[in-house]
């Protein structure tokens, strides 16, 4: 008992100021202040934010608690209109590290928006670099992380400006040199001055740091839009004056050592970006012509997705198994089928990823190699000077391959060459465009090849769809009648036991409720019944009933289990399979 009285004499000892106020109002159990604090020291973040993330304690609460305790106003962002002379006056970075937010000025005053009012570094910070004296203002801490977030994109934004003739010409840049040559280039002296520049590197940043997958720079006729794919749905982020669209498009090419002075055709680059020393980002970049200049989007590859590992990816545990005991087999050939920006290359590289050993030959032929993986031999295919996905494959057949990779079978002569290749002792791991796993078979065979060559060499198919994750910490039940549910496609004994599912929400740590996203798989092995049907040149439909019969599931059975376990929603579900 003794013990008991001098821990929480020791724990109450160490904590001051705002944390020990919510203590003593109740607002928080000690031990949960005491762990906030601990996490907020090792992640650096404040313990507002610690408390609010987590649950422990609401946003208002906590700022009417610190209003009363330091005698601090009160003030509710959602009724505020943005002063950006005042957001300007403090640098964006100094802005989000420590997350503070100029309301307005008033003489040598400047009027500051905190969630916590004792973070007397981050005041100090902001009164050395405006040379202004400080009032802080308690705000909830949810809605400033909102009102900063948008105060940033907005200061982004308001390139009107650069608008002027002669501000930066980028049009007159000639890159030379090699990669690194060109990466020096691009970063220093007046270059990296230059707003254009300045404003792509911001807007390239943003998206890595929310886990974006693709970047789009949009030029219509009278207004210019920058989008960004988050968990598979395009969202706005920015919108420069629509006269600058020709000098972003000019300086994205030049990152990409494209030709600027080529406007009539498509052409495809890569920009690498150096986070760290350790770290390194791809931007795989496509131009297209359209009516009002260049569109331009931007691939984030991270090589970090290929070490993911294969438990991360969603796979139900015996469909990680099949693919796993595929992987193994010295031959056959393992495809994956999808939509563009499904996952099939994260599938993929997985895969690679568990064969790379030392004993292993492994040789990828890709248009282009979306992740470098170090023992992997990567080619580039290059159609322009012969060096197609077949030319690739049949050089890889005189180097003494174990495991060959195309990035995708698109015609008759590559499937041919990838199936002989299958039949003579490799591995072959390739990619189709096909909606199910039973109509990657048909589609073979409407290319031209033989059924009884893919009979003899295919032995597994992987259908795939991306659903975006509920967030962990918003998702709220949802109640539907149990006709609902059998209609969508559970089963009555699912049912019986009393089936919970859950809907998004939307809080300060997700967007519209989702967070990250989770593959959704149909794994079907070409067993000797299927097999048959492929010989007797049955349909998608006949191969996709033996499958069922066979316990394979299909994508929507798979999606529904994910709804059963409270990882994505019915409405997700139902955006990315058929009924």
């Amino acid at each position: 008992m003794n013990d008991n009285v001098s821990l929480a004499s020791s724990g109450r000892a160490g904590l001051g100021g705002l944390p020990q106020r919510l203590v003593q109002d109740g607002l928080v159990e000690e031990a949960v202040m005491l762990d906030a604090v601990a996490q907020s020291h090792e992640k650096k973040t404040s313990v507002v934010t610690q408390l609010v993330g987590s649950g422990a304690a609401r946003a208002r609460d906590i700022a009417v608690a610190a209003s009363n305790e330091f005698g601090v106003p009160l003030f509710d962002l959602d009724a505020a209109q943005l002063d950006m002379d005042s957001v300007r006056a403090v640098s964006d970075k100094l802005l989000a590290k420590h997350r503070v937010l100029p309301l307005f000025r008033r003489g040598k005053r400047l009027f500051l928006a905190v969630a916590d009012p004792t973070n007397l570094h981050a005041i100090d910070e902001v009164k050395f670099a405006t040379g202004l004296g400080i009032e802080a203002i308690v705000v909830e801490d949810d809605k400033l992380q909102r009102a900063l977030d948008k105060a940033l994109e907005q200061v982004d934004n308001q390139m009107s400006s650069l608008s002027e003739e002669g501000d930066v010409d980028l049009e007159s840049l000639e890159v030379t040199g090699g990669e690194d040559e060109l990466e020096d280039r691009v970063s220093r002296d007046d270059v990296e001055d230059a707003p254009i520049v300045r404003f792509v590197n911001k807007v390239m940043l943003d998206a890595i740091r929310r886990g974006a997958s693709d970047i789009h720079f949009e030029p219509y006729e009278k207004i210019y839009r920058v989008r960004l794919r988050m968990d598979g749905v395009l969202k706005e982020v920015a919108a420069p004056p629509v006269q600058l669209g020709q000098k972003l498009a000019a300086r994205l090419k030049v990152m990409s050592r494209l030709d600027i002075a080529e406007r009539r055709v498509p052409q495809d680059g890569r920009i690498k970006m150096k986070l760290s020393k350790n770290r390194a980002i791809d931007f795989r970049v496509s131009t297209c012509p359209t009516l009002f200049g260049e569109k331009i989007v931007m691939r984030i590859l991270d090589p970090a997705q290929a070490q993911l590992g294969i438990d991360s990816l969603g796979y139900e545990p015996f469909q990680k198994d099949l693919y796993t005991k595929f992987l193994a087999k010295p031959q056959g050939m393992i495809l994956v089928t999808g939509p563009t920006g499904s996952g099939k290359t994260v599938s993929l590289y997985t895969g690679l990823n568990i064969l790379n050993r030392e004993d292993t030959n492994i040789s990828t032929a890709e248009d282009p190699a979306e992740i470098n993986l170090p023992g992997v031999n990567q080619v580039n295919v290059n159609p322009k000077v012969g060096l197609t996905f077949a030319s690739a494959m049949r050089a890889f057949l005189r180097q003494d391959p174990d495991v060959i990779m195309v990035g995708e079978i698109r015609d008759l002569e590559t499937a041919e060459i990838a199936i002989k290749a299958s039949q003579t002792g490799h591995l072959v791991l390739s990619t189709l465009h096909t909606n199910d796993a039973p109509q990657t078979l048909t589609r073979l065979v409407d290319m031209g090849v033989k059924p009884y060559a893919i009979a003899t060499s295919v032995s597994l198919i992987i259908a795939q769809r991306l659903a975006r994750r509920l967030c962990s910490q918003c998702k709220q039940p949802l109640d539907l009648p149990k006709e609902a549910l059998v209609k969508e496609g559970f089963k009555e004994d699912e049912l019986s036991g009393g089936l919970k599912i859950f809907a998004p929400k939307g809080c300060g740590n997700c967007t519209d409720g989702y967070k990250g996203r989770v593959g959704i798989y149909q794994v079907l092995p070409i067993t000797e019944s299927i097999a048959r049907i492929i010989l007797a040149g049955g349909s998608a439909v006949e191969i996709g009933d033996q499958a069922a019969k066979e316990g394979v599931w299909d994508l929507r059975r798979a999606g529904l289990e994910k709804v059963k376990n409270g990882l994505t929603s019915l409405e997700e579900v139902n955006s990315v399979t058929v009924e």
